[in-house]
C-alpha cells in the first residue's frame, strides 16, 4: 500500500515539530527525519533575537526582541513571516512544553547564564534553569563535578563576574559522591539522583549535598551542570534545596545536553498526542515531481526506494550544520529538494578575512517567497506545494544573532498551517498566515 498524507514534513528538529504540530490542527500529517533530533544536542534555550544582525555579539544585546523585528533586514526570515507569526509559533512551543518553561510572561529577554560564563539572552527557558538569571542580585555559588570537565564552575564564575553581572559568584569543584566512570554520561548521573540511589550507604541527593555544602558561604542559590534528574528534575531540584538552604538552579550544558533531551521528550509527545506519525531512520534522498509540484518524497530504506506521497510538503532539515544544506569546493546546494541556495561563484567570497569575522556563509540557505516557498535563481516559487522553515532558511546568522529557536517556531508554525490549510481544502497553495506582501 503507498504512503499517503495531507502534510509530509521533512526534518525533526524545532522547526520540523512546530511544522508538524501546527499543520495536524488542519490535516493529516507524518514527519520524517534521517537521523535523531538536532534538539539532543541543542542547550535546550529558545531563543528569539539576542543581538542586532550587524554588530553580533560585540554589539550590547537586545532587550526587547519584538522592537527589533521591524529593523531587520529585507529577506531575513522574521522579515518573511511577520511578528505575528513569531508570537503564534511561541505560543505553539508553550503549549507544547506546559510548565516545563519560563518566559512566557513577558516579551523581554531573559539573561540566562551558560556553562561558559557567558549570559546569552533569551526568550523561553527550561524551569530548572529558572533560579540562575543573571538578572537576578542575589549571590550565587555556581558547582562544578570533577568528572565533567565542559563545566569549569571556578571560571564559569569568573566569567560572570567579567561580564559585569549583579551579584558575587564563586565557583566550587567537587567530586560527585559514588563510584561512577570517568567517562559516564549524563543521563548516569541524572538517573542516580531521580532514583535517589544508595551512594555507599547515603542516598545521591543527600551525599551531593554533604559535598557541596562545605563550600557554601552564604549564597542564596547554587547553581549545578545541568544533570539534575531526567524524569524526575523538579524533585531532585527540591531537595537538594531543601538539604542546602538555597535555591537551586541547573546551568545549560553543551552537548549531549539533557535540557535538550528533555525537551526532544516533551516535543515528541506533543506531536504523538497531536496524531503526527513520527519516523526516525532513513534518509530522504530526492523527490518525485511533476507540473510544477511535488508528488513524493523518496526515502531509502536499506537501499530500497520507497515514495512518501503527500499533497503539501515542508523542508526543515536545517542548515550547513545539519547537513539541510551541503557545499564542496564548487558550490552549495539543497540537497533533497534541489533548492536555488543563492551564494558568490567564488569560493573566496564565501569567507571573510578575519576567522572571527561576518562570514558570508552563515547565511548561506535558500531563498524564499512571503509563503515561505523556496526560489528559483529567477525569482519564481520552486514548487507550488513546498514551503520551507527553520535553519535552511537563508538570510540571517542565526549563531550571531542567537535567533535559531526563535526562526524554527515562527517559520515552522507559518510553513505547516499553510500546509495543512492548503492540504485541508481550506486555502490555496499560496496562503500563508503572517503574508507580508
Amino acid at each position: 500500500m503507498a504512503i499517503r498524507d495531507d502534510v509530509l514534513v521533512v526534518g525533526g528538529g524545532l522547526a520540523g515539530v512546530a511544522a508538524a504540530l501546527a499543520a495536524s490542527e488542519h490535516a493529516d500529517v507524518r514527519l520524517i527525519s534521517h537521523k535523531q533530533s538536532t534538539l539532543r544536542h541543542a542547550s535546550g534555550l529558545v531563543d528569539v533575537l539576542g543581538y542586532p544582525p550587524e554588530g553580533g555579539e560585540d554589539a550590547d544585546p537586545i532587550a526587547e526582541p519584538f522592537d527589533a523585528l521591524a529593523d531587520l533586514p529585507e529577506g531575513h526570515p522574521y522579515e518573511r513571516v511577520g511578528a505575528d507569526a513569531v508570537r503564534e509559533g511561541l505560543a505553539l512551543f508553550d503549549d507544547a512544553v506546559g510548565d516545563t518553561y519560563v518566559g512566557s510572561h513577558t516579551d523581554r529577554n531573559a539573561l540566562v547564564p551558560t556553562h561558559g560564563g557567558t549570559v546569552k539572552p533569551t526568550a523561553r527557558y527550561p524551569k530548572s534553569a529558572a533560579a540562575g538569571l543573571a538578572s537576578d542580585g542575589r549571590d550565587a555559588l555556581l558547582v562544578g563535578f570533577a568528572a565533567l570537565t565542559d563545566f569549569d564552575a571556578p571560571l564559569a564564575a569568573d566569567h560572570l563576574a567579567a561580564a559585569g553581572v549583579p551579584f558575587e559568584a564563586r565557583g566550587a569543584t567537587v567530586r560527585f559522591p559514588g563510584e561512577f566512570r570517568d567517562d559516564a554520561k549524563v543521563t548516569r548521573y541524572a538517573h542516580a539522583l531521580d532514583r535517589n540511589e544508595d551512594l555507599n550507604g547515603v542516598p545521591a541527593r543527600t551525599a551531593l549535598a554533604e559535598a557541596v555544602k562545605p563550600h557554601l558561604d552564604g549564597e542564596e542559590r547554587v547553581g549545578f551542570p545541568a544533570v539534575l534528574g531526567d524524569d524526575d528534575p523538579c524533585g531532585v531540584r527540591a531537595s537538594l534545596a531543601e538539604k542546602l538552604d538555597a535555591d537551586v538552579f541547573e546551568v545549560p550544558m553543551g552537548p549531549p545536553s539533557l535540557p535538550g533531551l528533555r525537551l526532544e521528550d516533551r516535543l515528541y509527545a506533543a506531536l504523538a498526542e497531536a496524531g503526527v506519525h513520527a519516523e526516525t531512520g532513513n534518509p530522504a534522498v530526492e523527490v518525485e515531481a511533476e507540473d510544477g509540484r511535488i508528488r513524493a518524497v523518496v526515502v531509502d530504506r536499506t537501499g530500497r526506494p520507497v515514495p512518501y506521497h503527500a499533497d503539501q510538503f515542508v523542508l526543515a532539515t536545517g542548515g550547513l550544520v545539519g547537513k539541510g544544506i551541503d557545499s564542496d569546493r564548487e558550490a552549495v546546494r539543497e540537497p533533497i529538494f534541489d533548492c536555488h541556495v543563492p551564494h558568490p561563484s567564488d569560493r573566496y567570497d564565501w569567507f571573510d578575512a578575519d576567522a572571527f569575522g561576518d562570514h558570508p556563509f552563515a547565511r548561506f540557505g535558500v531563498d524564499v517567497d512571503s509563503d515561505l516557498r523556496p526560489r528559483a535563481a529567477d525569482g519564481t516559487a520552486e514548487y507550488g506545494n513546498l514551503r520551507a522553515a527553520g535553519g535552511v532558511l537563508g538570510g540571517y546568522d542565526f549563531a550571531a544573532e542567537k535567533s535559531g529557536g526563535g526562526v524554527s517556531l515562527a517559520t515552522g508554525y507559518a510553513a505547516g498551517t499553510a500546509a495543512g490549510r492548503a492540504a485541508g481544502g481550506e486555502t490555496s497553495d499560496a496562503a500563508i498566515p503572517g503574508d507580508t506582501t
